[in-house]
Order: C-alpha cells, then sequence, then structure tokens
C-alpha cells in the first residue's frame, strides 16, 4: 500500500511540474541549402545574438549531413541571425521570438557562393584551447603545441588543476583520489598499470581532455577528486580525410602516425597507427636521520636512471547509421610495446652493524600488450529521446623482469655480493555493460536512467630467484607471490531535470552494490591453503545540482554529490617486498573504501572577449586512506591504514582573455585548504603505536598559458606552472615551477612544430617526512629539458580549410566561453 501511494505522489508532482511550467523561451530551425544546387550544406555557422545589448555572448550551432540547424532555449526577445561559410555571402535576418511566435522556421536558407572570397580567403588560426562550461572544463589538444609528439602523461601535465608527479601519478586539485577514464569509461586503468599506459598514449590520439571535479549521478562516484575523461580522436566530417606525422626529440626519440577517416550518410569508419620511441632519464636522492634516543645515524643515497621504450598504438572503428534512428557501433583500440630501464642507488651509512658503503645496480626489461573493444547500439525515438546500449571487454598484460646485483662493502673491508631476479607477470581483464536511456519530455524537464555492470579480474604473480651471483641463484619461496583479485559493481541511477525560469535543477540518484574478494596464495599453494578477504556492501550516492541564470550572461551554480575512492590492488597486496632490505612494504587487504561529501559553488560570467570562472568547493573524507612509514630496527617498513579523517575547501579561478586579435591568455589560479586530522596506528606484533600528527596548510598553485597568432601563419604558445609548498603524509612537498613552450609554422596541407619542455629543468619533485624515529629528506626527478620537431601532412576531399574555420566558430560562438544552451 505504501508504495502504490508513493508512486501515486510522485506522479501528481510530475504532473504539475508540466502543468505550471512557464514558457519563456523559443527556438530556431531551418535548412540551409547551396542557392545554385540546392544541396544541403554541412557544417555552416549559426550564429544568434540579441540586439540592442553589449557584452552579450552569441549563441549558436553548425548544420548537420543535411544542412538542418535548431537552436533551442532561447528567451523571449528579438535577435539578429546570421548564417555564414567561408567562400558564401553571409546570410543575415531579424527574428523575434515572443509568446505569441516561440518557434521561428526559417524553412530553406540559401547562401551565394562569393567567388571573390573564394579566391583571397586564406585562414590562418587557432581554435581556443579552453572551453569552460558551468559543471566542466574542456582543453582541446590539438592546440597544446607544446605536447605534440609526446604522451598523455605529457598532455595532463599541461592541463590546469591537474598534477603529474615524477612516478607518472595523477592528481586533481592536489587530490591523488581522482578517476581516469579513456573514451567515458575506465577501459581498464587501474592504480596499478595507469602510469604506464598513459606514457605509452600518444598525444597525437588525443582529442580533448575532460575535467569533471563534481560529476552526477549518471556517472560513476569512483574518485573522491572527480574526473578526468580522455577523449580519443574520432572526427565526423562528410568525404574522407586523414594525416601523416613524424617528429624527433633532442635525446634520441622518435615518432610517427598515420590515420585515415572516412563518413558517408550510411558508414563513418576510422583507423589510426602510432609508433614511438622514448628515450628516459630521470633520479633522486634520500638522504635519512635515524633517531633513536641520544644516537643519531644516517642513511643516504643517490640514484640514476636510464631507459627506452618502443611502443605501437592502433585504433580502428566504424559507426554504421542502420536508419535515421538506429545506429550500430564498433571501437577498439590496442596497445603493444617493451622498454628497458637501467637504475643505480649507491648507499652511504653509519649505522652499527651494517655495511658502509653499497651499489644496486637495476636492470629491467618490460612488455606490454592491452587493448579494448567496445560494442554500441543506439536507438532514437525522437530529439533528445534515446537508449543507449554498449559492452565492452579489456584486457591488459604487463610482464616484466628485474635483476638487482648489488655489492655491499662493510668497515672491516669486507665485500658481500648478492643477486636478484624478479619476474612479475600483471594480467588483468574487465568486462563492462551499460544501458543509458534519455527522454527530454519537453524543453523544461528531462529525465535519465541506465544500468552498469563492471567486473574486474586480476591476477598478478611474482617469482624471485636469490643467490650471490646469477649462477648460484635459487627460487626464493618466502619472495614468492600470487596476487589474485576480484572487484564487482553493479549501479543503478536515476536523474531528473527541469527549469522554472531562470532556475534550473537536476536531483539524481545511485545505488551500487560492490563485492570484492582477494587471496594471495604461496609458493605450492592453492586457493584452499589460503585465508582469503571478502567484502560486499551496498552504498548510496546522491547527487544535486542547481543553477541560477542572472542578468548580462552570468550563470551560478551550486552542487552537492556524494563520492568513493576503493582501494586498489597494490594497497591490498598483503606480499612482504623484502627485495631492498633497507625498505620493506607491504599492501593491507582488510582495508575499506574512503567517502567523500563534495560541495561546490561556481560562478560563470562572459563578455565578448572575455570570460571570468569562480569555483568553490568544500570535501570532507572519512576512513582516508594513509600511506604508513615507520623505522624497525633501522629498517624503514611501509602499508596502509584507514586511520583519519581529512577536509578540504578551495577555490578555483580561471581567467580568459583575447588581447588585439592576436594573444589569447588562460589563466588558473587554484588556492586550497587542506586539514589532515592526526592518528595513532600499532603494526602487527609491535607494542609501541605509530603516531602521525594532524596538520593543516594552506596551499595554491597557478598556470598560464599564452597563445599567440602571429602573422604568415605562425603560432607560438607557452605554458607556465607554479605549485607552492604543500602538505603530505607525515612532511611537506616543497615549492616548485614548470616552464614549456611551442611554436607552430602552418603551410598549406604540412605544419611543422617545435616544442621545448621544461625550458628551466626545474621539474622535480621535493619532499620532507618526519616520523617516529626518523626525518627524512628526497628529491625525484624524471625527464628533464627537452626539445621535439613534428611535421605533420593532412590530406582529403571535405575542404579542410573551410571546415577548420566552422570548427573554430562552432567553439567560440556556440558556447566557446562556457555557455551552454542545450
Amino acid at each position: 500500500m505504501k508504495r502504490i501511494y508513493l508512486t501515486f505522489i510522485i506522479s501528481i508532482c510530475f504532473a504539475y511540474s508540466n502543468i505550471f511550467a512557464v514558457e519563456t523561451k523559443g527556438k530556431i530551425l531551418g535548412q540551409v541549402i547551396d542557392s545554385k544546387t540546392n544541396a544541403p550544406m554541412e557544417f555552416v555557422s549559426i550564429s544568434v545574438n540579441k540586439q540592442n545589448t553589449t557584452g552579450s555572448v552569441p549563441l549558436g550551432t553548425v548544420t548537420d549531413k543535411e544542412g538542418n540547424f535548431i537552436i533551442e532555449n532561447i528567451s523571449f526577445g528579438t535577435y539578429s541571425l546570421t548564417v555564414s561559410f567561408i567562400g558564401y555571402t553571409p546570410f543575415e535576418k531579424t527574428v523575434t521570438l515572443s509568446s505569441a511566435s516561440s518557434i521561428v522556421n526559417l524553412k530553406k536558407v540559401p547562401l551565394a557562393e562569393n567567388a571573390t572570397m573564394m579566391d583571397e580567403v586564406k585562414v590562418v588560426g587557432m581554435k581556443t584551447q579552453m572551453k569552460v562550461d558551468i559543471d566542466k572544463k574542456v582543453f582541446a589538444i590539438d592546440q597544446n603545441i607544446a605536447s605534440t609528439g609526446g604522451s598523455a602523461t605529457d598532455v595532463l601535465s599541461n592541463v590546469p588543476s591537474v598534477e603529474v608527479d615524477n612516478e607518472g601519478g595523477i592528481s586533481l586539485h592536489g587530490n591523488s583520489s581522482v578517476t581516469i577514464w579513456i573514451n567515458g569509461k575506465a577501459s581498464g586503468l587501474s592504480a596499478d598499470n595507469q602510469a604506464q599506459v598513459l606514457e605509452q598514449l600518444p598525444a597525437e590520439s588525443i582529442d580533448k581532455i575532460e575535467v569533471i571535479t563534481n560529476p552526477s549521478a549518471k556517472y560513476s562516484p569512483e574518485g573522491t577528486a572527480g574526473i578526468i575523461n580522455i577523449v580519443l580522436k574520432k572526427d565526423r566530417k562528410a568525404g574522407y580525410y586523414g594525416s601523416l606525422q613524424a617528429g624527433v626529440d633532442s635525446r634520441g626519440g622518435y615518432n610517427a602516425s598515420a590515420n585515415y577517416n572516412y563518413s558517408s550518410s550510411k558508414l563513418d569508419a576510422y583507423a589510426s597507427v602510432n609508433y614511438h620511441n622514448r628515450q628516459m632519464v630521470g633520479g633522486g636522492l634520500t638522504n635519512r636521520l635515524n633517531l633513536s634516543g641520544s644516537d643519531t645515524t644516517f642513511l643516504n643515497q643517490v640514484n640514476s636512471r636510464t631507459g627506452s621504450g618502443s611502443h605501437a598504438f592502433t585504433r580502428v572503428g566504424m559507426t554504421w547509421h542502420i536508419t535515421p534512428s538506429d545506429q550500430f557501433s564498433v571501437d577498439a583500440f590496442g596497445m603493444f610495446g617493451n622498454g628497458n630501464n637501467r637504475n643505480t642507488v649507491d648507499y652511504l651509512t653509519d649505522v652499527t652493524n651494517s655495511f658502509a658503503s653499497r651499489k644496486r645496480i637495476t636492470n629491467s626489461d618490460d612488455k606490454m600488450t592491452g587493448g579494448d573493444i567496445d560494442l554500441g547500439y543506439k536507438h532514437e525515438f525522437g530529439k533528445d529521446h534515446y537508449l543507449d546500449f554498449r559492452v565492452s571487454y579489456n584486457k591488459w598484460g604487463m610482464d616484466g623482469t628485474s635483476v638487482y646485483d648489488q655489492s655491499s662493502i662493510y668497515v672491516d673491508n669486507r665485500e658481500l655480493l648478492s643477486y636478484q631476479r624478479q619476474e612479475n607477470n600483471i594480467n588483468n581483464h574487465n568486462w563492462e555493460i551499460q544501458l543509458d536511456y534519455q527522454n527530454k519530455i519537453n524543453d523544461n524537464t528531462k529525465i535519465e536512467a541506465g544500468y552498469k555492470s563492471t567486473f574486474s579480474r586480476e591476477n598478478s604473480p611474482v617469482e624471485t630467484f636469490s643467490g650471490p651471483t646469477e649462477t648460484e641463484s635459487y627460487p626464493e619461496t618466502d619472495l614468492f607471490n600470487r596476487f589474485i583479485y576480484n572487484m564487482d559493481v553493479h549501479a543503478l541511477y536515476g536523474t531528473y531535470s527541469g527549469h522554472i525560469d531562470k532556475f534550473g535543477f537536476q536531483v539524481g540518484m545511485r545505488g551500487e552494490y560492490s563485492d570484492m574478494i582477494t587471496w594471495s596464495p604461496g609458493y605450492n599453494q592453492t586457493r584452499e591453503d589460503v585465508d582469503s578477504y571478502s567484502n560486499d556492501y551496498f552504498s548510496l550516492f546522491p547527487s544535486a545540482f542547481l543553477t541560477y541564470t542572472l542578468p548580462k550572461e552570468n550563470q551560478l551554480q551550486a552542487s552537492y554529490t556524494r563520492r568513493i575512492s576503493r582501494p586498489w590492488g597494490g594497497q591490498l597486496n598483503s606480499f612482504v617486498n623484502i627485495t631492498d632490505s633497507t625498505n620493506i612494504s607491504f599492501g593491507n587487504p582488510q582495508l575499506s573504501p574512503q567517502f567523500s561529501n563534495a560541495f561546490e559553488l561556481n560562478y560563470l560570467k562572459t563578455w565578448e572577449k572575455h570570460m571570468l570562472s569562480v569555483s568553490g568547493y568544500y570535501r570532507n573524507t572519512n576512513d582516508v586512506i594513509q600511506n604508513i612509514n615507520y623505522l624497525e630496527d633501522n629498517v624503514m617498513k611501509t602499508t596502509y591504514e584507514n586511520i583519519t579523517r581529512s577536509a578540504s575547501a578551495g577555490s578555483e579561478v580561471v581567467i580568459k582573455d583575447e588581447f588585439f586579435k592576436i594573444l589569447e591568455l588562460t589563466t588558473t589560479v587554484n588556492a586550497y585548504y587542506y586539514k589532515l586530522e592526526g592518528f595513532s596506528y600499532l603494526p602487527e606484533g609491535g607494542t609501541k603505536p605509530i603516531t602521525g600528527d594532524g596538520s593543516n596548510d594552506f596551499t595554491w598553485d597557478a598556470r598560464m598559458i599564452g597563445n599567440f597568432k602571429m602573422p604568415k601563419a605562425y603560432s607560438l604558445q607557452l605554458t607556465g606552472n607554479y605549485n607552492a609548498k604543500q602538505i603530505i603524509a607525515q612532511g611537506y612537498q616543497k615549492a616548485g615551477y614548470t616552464m614549456d613552450a611551442g611554436l607552430r609554422k602552418s603551410f598549406d596541407k604540412i605544419s611543422i612544430s617545435i616544442n621545448a619542455r621544461d625550458l628551466f629543468d626545474s621539474r622535480k619533485r621535493k619532499t620532507f617526512t618526519s616520523g617516529t624515529g626518523f626525518s627524512q629528506y628526497s628529491e625525484r626527478w624524471r625527464g628533464g629539458r627537452q626539445f621535439g620537431l613534428t611535421v605533420t601532412y593532412s590530406f582529403g576531399n571535405m575542404k579542410p580549410k573551410k571546415a577548420d574555420k566552422v570548427q573554430s566558430q562552432q567553439q567560440d560562438v556556440g558556447g566557446g566561453y562556457g555557455v551552454d544552451n542545450n
């Protein structure tokens, strides 16, 4: 009876929301044709600008393959409409929307070719690099000259609000609990393989980066900091087109790529292949003081690393438009690569009964294969009313062999040699099944609902051989580890969106059932011989968004979401890694997920050539997973625990300016306060608790990107970044800065790019940590200064100059400064 009553109440509320909805907006639609041939014209720019106002940003769109266009949600008033395409005389018309005439249908709009313009016009310039919406930020990667010829890691290091450390770890607003997607899904990326995959993903295959700090219930709640979505290129323009690219860098690395696209009314298809050879350098140092009563000893180490890697990345896909309402798609990508690294570490110490000096040389050879295939079917019932079903499978494998040669010298001049070989094979695969439904019932009401299941499997055996030398080595049964990790997540979600006058709102709820089990059999053991750890739980993730449109192109949005960060494989693996006897690490299979409540307030103001975005946020997190370091018998031990709570608050300011038609400047400033409560941790079998003092700190970072449109088709880009001192677990990270630059020259079908990364050789991470019985300072660096040269040749029959200009107009007119009218 209660269910029937609840259903009745919801139905009444839904009916009233439609009855009392006040219609204050209209739409303009039509079809653009060539005046001579009467053929529909695709990619024509449509601009609508309100009359008798100053500082307003035009609304806009482009025509589809049939020449049709529609612009909705336009406030009542009188507007100037302009229809334009390079090489054609613009069409202009005044239109008025009112309650008596809320729909203006222009029917057929003829454009006449302008022969003079066709002969004289030459489009030279850059699309806007950063598009800011009220709820997300989008970065166009083809405009990031400094990353040309690089990897996804290089791209992300130049995205505002995103930080990349020297080990390839990604964080957002200073929070490493961020989810990385490829094409809107995890695609098998996890904390275990994320750095390696992103290092192999070529920059030229990426279309854009989307940063969503507070996603709605429609999206996975994984990652307390938000989502970074890497969108791969998949253009759809009439005809065939493609490009060839080749490049070299100052370290001896090189790259080459080719891509081809074809599109017609029935079939869209694409294929691409990329090959990269990278030469890598890195290094660091650690100075540790061991504090035991009145005695103080030291352990210092200096390390240097060199390496190289060769990687191939290929993509292929097609979309078959079965009917005007039905389409079937297949998309796949694969990675194949290998690499080798040599790491040399020199130790010095005065610890009693220990070596005096030691040299440890590690040679690693790694092989990585992986890929993803995605099958999709979409049925459109009408405009903004569809059902989308997708099934995807991905598999990743990383097979590595590391050889450790070590020489230790003692105070009595004795030398002790040791040898270790470790074979590590990480294998994981995932299935994802997803069904999404959307129905925009009217201009004021939209509902979304969906289901998603993810099945993740990981099997990672590690085998170690030890001895004085290679010929005398034997299997170390105590160092054998096979980590097996299974995680299933089933989710249902629903959202309801609406408009009431100048207010917009969206409420949503997502429910997820998670089932995790892990076990770690030893040498010659089976699952029945060891204990397994399991954890299943159901969680609810509500979301709420409220938007208010202020006069003169101002927008204000408040939002709330609940999010989760589940422990990853390396944190759960109980295996005790003693390959380095001075630094022993092990995971904790009994870790629980950490949950966060996230609140955001966003403000957006646009002018004709300027944009201001201000965001404020607050997040509190319970059961924070902390990396715990403690000294035991002069050996540093590292593990993970849910031991404390944290809170963070901050503000992000984004300012976009265009000066004198030659300079586009994007400035991003993040300022945030972080508080980490103190903790007390008693190691298993220990008698003395390990304590960590609470900490709180205010820190900030800033990034400025300058794009210069220069004469004779030159484009110059400078990117500067500064990170202030930042609090980390048991210590702090020192302030740092970087500078990148890029120069591009465009010809008819060829462009040449020269870039410089880390111009001042300053991309280093410097940290200080302390705890019970120790204090430690360390530096880590990877890469260093590097120069690159890339040449790109474009071909095709789809009149690239026209299409490129239209795309630029679409970004700048149709919301390039953040106004999303849909």
